[in-house]
Parts: C-alpha cells; sequence; structure tokens
C-alpha cells in the first residue's frame, strides 16, 4: 500500500446528497426518580448539537481533508439555520434546500453517565416534489466533482435517486450508495454500495454459510446493475465482493465505545481514499480501519489523517511512512480537534538539528495537553537569526523529521521580518490553550504570551537538558 496517498487526500473532490439531521445532545446527571412517574430526573448541565445523517457523512469527508459539497433538504425552522452553522464551521460546501411547512429532521437523545436515556424524533417524510426539487440543484452542481456519495435514510430526500444516479453516471461520476431501500435496483449503475448485514438480508442476501453470502451478493449487484458491493459485517468487519472477486478484512481489535455513525465514516472514508487515487481493495483496508478508530470515540465520531496514518503504521506494519499534514491543512486541523473537545498545546523553535534535549522537551510540552503543535521559523528566519551558514536541514526536512516523533502533532511555518522573526500572529490564529517556552525566559518575553493569557490560557516555561544544544552539535562536527 502507498502511503503516500495520504499526503493527496484533498484531491478527491465528493458530492454527498441524502437525508441530513441535526443530532442534538442533552447531558446531565441523574440523582433522582421523578414523583410524576416511574423515570429518572436528568439535570442538564450541556446541550450539544452535531451533524447526522448524510450531514455526518459530510463532516467525515471534511475531517480527512477531502473536498466536499453537501446537498439535502431542510426545514425553514432554528434547527436547520443551526444545521447550516455546523456544517460552515466544518468547511463543507452546503447547498440545502428550504422546504415549507416542515421540519428539519432532528434526533435528540437524553444521555446521562455515558448511557442514553430517551431518544426523541422529530421529523416528517419529504415528498417526491421535494426531492424533485433536490434533483434540480444535483444537476446544476453535480459536474464540480469527482464523485458522488448517496447517503440513504429514507426520509424522502431521495425519491429522485435513480434520476440523480443517471445524470451522475451521464457525467462520468464515480457513484456509492449507503443503501436504505430493500431493492437494490434502485440503485442501477452504482458503482459501489454499502449495505449492513441487516439491510442485505432484507434485501434478500443469504448468510448461512460464506459461499451462499457471496454468490447471492454477486446475485444482487448483477440484477442491480451495481459495480460492487461492500458489506459491513460488524465483529466479523467486512467484505468486498465483485463479480469476480471478494476481499475479506478482519474487525481491528478495538474496545468498543459506541458504533453510532460508524457506517457514515465507512463510506466516507471509501470515497476519500478513492478520490485520492487508491484502488478499491485499498482504499476498504483503509475504511475498515476508519470504523475501528470510529467504534473507539462516543457518539457519532470522526477519524482525522493523523490517526489514520498511525492505525496503518501499526496494523499494516508500514515501518518509515507517516503521514505529514500539509501546512495549509494544519489551523483548519487544529479547528477540528477543538469542536471535539481536545486541548491544544503550542511551542515554537527552528529545530535545526534535532537532538536527545528536542525530544525530550516536545515530550514534556505534549504532556500539558492532548495535541502538540510545533511553530516551526522558517528557512529565512533562520538565516535572520542564525546566521548564513543556518539553516543545516530546509524547511521540508526540519518538519519531516519533527512530524515523525510521537509527541507532535501538527507542524505549521512561520517567521517574517515584519513580526521580528516570532510566532506571535501565528499564535493569534491557533489560541491555544497552553503556550509552552523553553530556556530561561521570562513570561513576559514569550511572544504570544500576553495573548494566550487574555483568552484564559496557560503559559509555561520548561527547561532544557543540560549540554544539549544544535551549536554544540555543529562543533563537535566541525571539530
Amino acid at each position: 500500500m502507498d502511503l503516500a496517498r495520504l499526503q493527496h487526500l484533498s484531491k478527491a473532490k465528493i458530492l454527498v446528497v441524502g437525508d441530513v439531521m441535526l443530532d442534538r445532545y442533552w447531558h446531565g446527571d441523574t440523582g433522582r426518580i421523578s414523583p410524576e412517574a416511574p423515570v429518572p430526573v436528568v439535570k442538564v448541565s450541556k446541550v450539544e448539537d452535531k451533524a447526522g445523517g448524510a450531514a455526518n457523512v459530510a463532516k467525515n469527508i471534511a475531517h480527512l481533508d477531502g473536498q466536499v459539497g453537501l446537498l439535502g433538504l431542510i426545514g425553514e425552522d432554528s434547527e436547520g439555520e443551526i444545521l447550516e452553522g455546523i456544517l460552515a464551521s466544518d468547511h463543507i460546501a452546503s447547498q440545502l434546500v428550504r422546504v415549507e411547512h416542515l421540519p428539519t429532521i432532528a434526533k435528540m437523545r437524553v444521555i446521562s453517565r455515558h448511557q442514553q436515556v430517551v431518544r426523541l424524533d422529530m421529523e416528517e417524510a419529504f415528498s417526491k416534489a421535494h426531492s424533485e426539487r433536490l434533483l434540480a440543484r444535483f444537476e446544476a452542481v453535480v459536474n464540480d466533482y469527482d464523485i458522488v456519495l448517496f447517503s440513504d435514510y429514507n426520509k424522502g430526500a431521495l425519491r429522485c435517486i435513480e434520476a440523480m444516479i443517471k445524470m451522475a453516471k451521464s457525467a462520468g461520476k464515480l457513484v456509492l450508495v449507503d443503501p436504505k431501500s430493500h431493492d437494490f435496483k434502485q440503485y442501477s449503475s452504482a458503482d459501489f454500495i454499502t449495505p449492513n448485514l441487516n439491510e442485505f438480508r432484507l434485501a434478500g442476501g443469504k448468510t448461512e454459510s460464506e459461499e451462499a453470502l457471496t454468490q447471492s451478493a454477486r446475485t444482487l449487484i448483477h440484477e442491480a446493475g451495481i459495480g460492487a458491493m461492500l458489506l459491513t459485517r460488524s465483529e466479523q468487519g467486512m467484505s468486498l465482493i465483485t463479480p469476480n472477486d471478494k476481499h475479506d478484512f478482519a474487525a481491528q481489535v478495538l474496545e468498543v465505545s459506541d458504533v453510532t455513525g460508524a457506517g457514515d465514516t465507512v463510506i466516507a472514508t471509501l470515497a476519500v481514499m478513492l478520490g485520492a487515487g487508491m484502488v478499491a481493495h485499498e482504499a476498504v483496508e483503509i475504511a475498515n480501519l476508519a470504523a475501528g478508530i470510529a467504534v473507539s470515540k462516543l457518539g457519532a465520531a470522526t477519524v482525522s489523517p493523523e490517526e489514520l496514518s498511525r492505525k496503518l503504521g501499526q496494523y499494516l506494519r508500514a515501518t518509515g511512512e507517516h503521514y505529514q499534514t500539509p501546512f495549509d491543512d494544519v489551523l483548519k486541523h487544529i479547528e477540528f480537534a477543538k469542536q471535539n473537545g481536545e486541548k491544544i498545546v503550542f511551542t515554537n523553535g527552528c529545530f535545526d538539528i534535532l537532538h536527545a534535549g528536542h525530544v525530550r522537551y516536545l515530550a514534556q510540552a505534549k504532556a500539558r495537553g492532548d495535541r502538540l503543535v510545533v511553530g516551526l521559523n522558517n528557512d529565512e528566519s533562520i538565516k535572520r537569526l542564525k546566521g548564513p551558514d543556518r539553516p543545516i536541514n530546509p524547511l521540508d526536512e526540519r518538519a519531516m523529521v519533527l512530524s515523525a516523533l510521537a509527541s507532535v502533532d501538527w507542524v505549521i511555518p512561520f517567521g517574517s521580518i515584519e513580526e521580528n522573526d516570532t510566532p506571535a500572529k501565528l499564535i493569534e490564529k491557533i489560541n491555544p490553550h497552553v503556550l509552552v517556552k523553553g530556556g530561561d525566559y521570562t513570561i513576559d518575553q514569550i511572544a504570544g504570551a500576553e495573548f494566550v493569557l487574555s483568552q484564559g490560557g496557560q503559559v509555561e516555561v520548561l527547561t532544557f537538558l543540560d549540554g544539549c544544544s544544535t551549536s554544540n552539535v555543529i562543533k563537535k562536527i566541525k571539530s
């Protein structure tokens, strides 16, 4: 498997079409039973709104750096406005069609002590006329994308899916479908269909043996005129079944916290990897890993390229290769991490020749939070600070070495004459929870410290390992 493909995830241009929803969570503690009825009383302490349904598929694609657009139906209500705001914060180019007199589909869950107490569904099915409005919007934008992904939750948005698939295939697009209908012929001409075991059985699939499963899957896709089936099989993993081949992928051995949204993660990852140029069985292999990561998290979770890279290294023994977040995507990844409630730590330096002191210092910095961002002086900045013979190693090579460290999540360059070669402006863009600097500085001498403190963050000074410095390393080499 060519892990270099992970550096090209942004090449994937994917249009998601389907049933969008708002997932709302009320979190609180339960300490007593209601005097009005034998039900627990939950004292709500936090309310969370998240993208659900097809919107969650689009979010998964965006968090994997794919270029993603989203089409769906919403009501003229506050829930629709909230959903549009969430999608904008996730860098999703949404074009949701507003429908009068019907609500935005909303799934409302009461959560206490990590357990769901009750779920309330606010929805009414959209009509064929509503879907035809979506079809018109689809025709206007389909040529802007390379892949079309249909996320069907049987809520009415995809009543015109046959016409949409025909239009997409006529335009030369790769088509993926996460199905809900038991009649797979509705998805005729799709390249991939991704049912789970229950959906497969309801469509007529046989599961009494592997031979029966394979043969019935081939019969279903042949009769429906579909290119391939990716069958998700829960604890049995996944199977990619084509007219002539079958590839099985074992489920990853991870502690399962929540299977919510795992199917969304699978089809989103499959689409992004295909869009990045991977062949089908390699794309499915990575989608399988992504599913393993997603179910280890609570709620409808997304997976980042960094997480995928680490798991690929572990499970595929891809030693010597790693994913380095493109500089242009770092700020977006930091924003996504903050949305997940992760604590961001920032430090900076030249890191021209990495030594033991650097490694220890960066590990200590990472221990202050969940994710470590390293601001890296660019080459021109180092020349101004250290002299014309520096840097020894250019920016790209320094960034590669740093990003390979387990303690470092992201590397991003900075340095200009206007900013006196300090990361002050970068720190304001990132707005970290913790700013760390190594050396004998006082807090008032640290660039960006005043800003971080003003935002309620922390500033810490760490000592370097005695005797370790890049200058000493260079002197030893010259002597």
